[in-house]
């Protein structure tokens, strides 16, 4: 039972993971201001940690 648990919730956080970086992945691919090289950065960051880049990406995006 504990097994159970455990994949449970590792494939919930995968799942979530997955759906945090496709939504920063699209949110990337719509802003016009960024560069080639810097959309190609910033989507292997969505790949990466796409909660805490996306913060981060938000934050520079309020500075621009």
């Amino acid at each position: 039972m504990n097994e159970l648990i455990i994949y449970s919730a590792a494939l919930l956080l995968v799942l979530v993971h997955l759906l945090i970086a496709s939504l920063f992945y699209r949110h990337i691919n719509k802003n016009p201001h960024l560069s080639f090289h810097e959309k190609n950065d910033w989507r292997l960051k969505a790949l990466v940690f796409p909660a805490y880049f996306w913060f981060r990406y938000k934050r520079q995006q309020d500075n621009s």
